[in-house]
């Protein structure tokens, strides 16, 4: 929560420096309070266990966060059960008029296909615009950051020759509100057969990679406004996630199927894996909604401002 101070103190700008949130006493007298209004579009197959992965670290603040899962209009969820769908879940297109402070955006196992022949893409475009005219901060995960790249700024997906799975180190590289008190290298899960390339996020002008891997590459992106964040990885994801993958895969006899990268202890399935990412986890969203969409996102969503659009310049 920011710490309300007077206008003029001197250490307000040290403070701004080392992102610490401040609050001018003007500004604190004027400001009312009300639930941070979330849309969670969920595109995993099994709804139940990534609402409740995502909803843990949202849920983590000591701020009220009022959730909408919502789930694309016309693709058949097969791995989850209906009448959870119909009970918690709202179509995107019953959405997508109203105006959210925060609005995450899942991956999905389709990574293998172009994202033209996804059978819920062009849904997924408009889900974009509206990330852009609706939304304050938007957070896309895994194949859904793929996907933002290539329609908000034209970066391809890139297959890599065996799927990156494990845990890896990432470095942080810039320091930024939503990285405040995050240590030099820190860890996170990935589980993908893609990738996009460091040198075609830098080389648009409107990113900035906060955090990279050596073998993972980037992990975390923003736009310079921060309204956008990019995650490449899955550090929502629980301790047994990743063997829950490793096991379906060798039930289902496929070949050449990876061991997770520095997950269970001295290479040994039978061990209880090491939890190495959950504090950078809740350190992360809290800081999402505590340094980016709380003191950013007006109090009258009515006159949110849409962010520039970088695809709109290129047309």
């Amino acid at each position: 929560m920011p710490v309300i101070i007077p206008k003029d103190l001197p250490a307000a700008e040290t403070l701004k420096k080392e992102f610490i949130q401040v609050m001018h006493e003007e500004r604190a007298r004027t400001q009312d309070i009300r639930p941070l209004h979330i849309g969670l579009l969920n595109l995993m197959p099994k709804k139940i266990v990534t609402e409740t992965q995502f909803l843990r670290l949202i849920g983590n603040t000591p701020l009220q966060v009022d959730v909408d899962l919502i789930m694309p209009s016309n693709h058949k969820s097969k791995n989850t059960p209906q009448d959870h769908l119909l009970k918690f879940y709202h179509p995107f297109n019953e959405m997508k008029n109203r105006r959210y402070d925060g609005f995450i955006v899942t991956g999905a196992p389709v990574e293998m296909l172009d994202f033209e022949n996804v059978d819920y893409w062009e849904e997924l475009c408009e889900v974009f615009d509206f990330c852009n005219t609706n939304v304050y901060s938007s957070f896309f995960i895994c194949w859904a950051s793929q996907a933002a790249f290539y329609y908000y700024y034209g970066i391809p997906k890139h297959i890599l020759p065996e799927k990156l799975f494990g845990v890896f180190d990432h470095r942080l590289i810039r320091n930024r509100d939503i990285t405040q008190g995050f240590d030099d290298v820190f860890y996170c899960p990935h589980s993908r057969h893609t990738e996009n390339r460091a040198a075609d996020i830098v080389a648009c002008s409107d990113l900035k990679v906060l955090a990279q891997s050596d073998e993972a590459g980037p992990l975390l992106t923003t736009t310079i406004d921060q309204r956008h964040y990019f995650s490449s990885g899955h550090i929502e994801y629980d301790p047994l996630t990743l063997a829950e993958e490793y096991e379906r895969d060798v039930k289902k006899g496929l070949d050449n199927v990876p061991f997770p990268k520095d997950y269970f202890p001295g290479n040994d399935p039978n061990l209880a894996p090491m939890v190495r990412w959950r504090g950078h986890a809740n350190l992360l969203f809290s800081n999402w909604l505590n340094h980016i969409v709380y003191p950013g996102t007006p109090y009258d969503l009515s006159t949110l401002m849409p962010r520039c659009s970088e695809r709109k310049k290129r047309e």
